[in-house]
């Protein structure tokens, strides 16, 4: 079990913090923002692709039991995610 400085250095989970998490995840494979590990940025468009998709998953299976604001950040979160992966795409054409 890890000691309570640590659990307290970590966010709350929350829909909320779980599908931002996500999110921050497919931005890294979007070559958005550098790897947090690495401090390097570089696209993963597949790994890219299946955080989306896990997100839109999420999104169907969750439709009925979201609250408002959770529903509103799922779906810009995966507007956004959407749009930049087109762009990627576009441009490794």
């Amino acid at each position: 079990m890890a000691d309570s400085t640590q659990q307290g250095a970590l966010p709350e989970i929350t829909f909320s913090t779980f599908v931002l998490s996500l999110a921050s995840s497919a931005l890294v494979n979007l070559g958005e923002v550098p790897n947090p590990a690495t401090g390097e940025t570089s696209a993963d468009p597949l790994m890219a692709k299946h955080t989306i998709d896990t997100l839109s998953m999420l999104e169907e299976k969750t439709r009925k039991g979201l609250t408002g604001d959770e529903k509103g950040l799922l779906d810009s979160v995966l507007y956004e995610l959407k749009m930049k992966y087109v762009c990627l795409c576009d441009k490794s054409r």
